[in-house]
């Protein structure tokens, strides 16, 4: 059974760095996101700029995925291919990037609204965001997976929105995915105990309808089984004493969509 890799002081600061990088691209995305967008051509555009800033796109090739970004409208839940399609008015857009950098990865995920979306999904947005900032709250020494779990459940399905439960959150450093696992589900007080050096993702992928979930057959995109809207927002954090450090944003973003309104 793999262990967790606690980090020092110094790795946590390179994974900062890394998770800085992943929220300037995708700043860079929310600056020409729009109807008409190609997602290949933000597919394109993220990796120039990781690779011009010293960074290697992280999921490029891994395990055989053949983008940079995963980017899933809609529906899709997480790991959607780009491609010739193009967004339009009413589209919630899913993002998802990670980069390596000074050998460590960082990852954070952000769910976009093209032009005027539906009261539904700006609900479904809001409160997935919320979900990840009272996710991120529990991040902290001494408490344990289980407690994030809970709070992001909580909070989703009091608004009558079903989690995903077949994807989780995870460790994150030297390796994308490591030890532990971090559910968006779950009871308080159960699950791995959170201690100083534990750097986790959190992202909670939540639906508007039912829980559920369909593979599809290229082995990566999935989408809601009922057909309704996806949201996924996710943070890289460094677990503390008495409060989280998040070492992803989303400031970048924020300013710019602040700008574009």
């Amino acid at each position: 059974m793999a262990k967790i890799h606690y980090k020092t002081i110094e790795e946590i600061e390179l994974i900062r760095e890394s998770s800085l990088l992943v929220s300037k691209t995708l700043g860079e995305v929310a600056k020409v996101i729009a109807p008409g967008v190609k997602t290949i051509a933000l597919n394109k555009l993220a990796e120039e700029f990781i690779r011009d800033n010293g960074g290697v796109p992280a999921f490029l090739n891994y395990h055989g995925f053949p983008y940079s970004l995963c980017i899933s409208p809609n529906d899709q839940v997480v790991h959607g291919f780009p491609g010739q399609q193009e967004l339009k008015e009413g589209d919630l857009i899913s993002v998802d990037c990670g980069v390596i950098l000074n050998k460590y990865y960082g990852d954070s995920a952000y769910t976009f609204a093209i032009g005027e979306v539906s009261e539904e999904a700006k609900k479904l947005m809001r409160v997935t965001q919320e979900c990840l900032v009272l996710g991120v709250q529990k991040a902290v020494a001494g408490m344990r997976t289980g407690d994030i779990g809970y709070a992001v459940q909580e909070h989703a399905e009091k608004h009558g929105f079903g989690v995903v439960k077949e994807l989780v959150g995870h460790g994150v450093g030297l390796a994308l995915h490591e030890k532990p696992e971090v559910p968006n589900y779950g009871k308080r007080g159960a699950g791995t105990k959170l201690e100083e050096g534990m750097v986790i993702a959190i992202e909670p992928m939540i639906n508007a309808g039912k829980a559920n979930v369909k593979f599809w057959n290229d082995g990566w995109t999935v989408s809601t089984s009922d057909g309704k809207p996806s949201a996924h927002y996710e943070h890289t954090v460094a677990v503390k004493k008495g409060q989280p450090d998040i070492l992803s944003t989303f400031s970048y973003i924020n300013e710019i969509l602040e700008r574009k309104k």
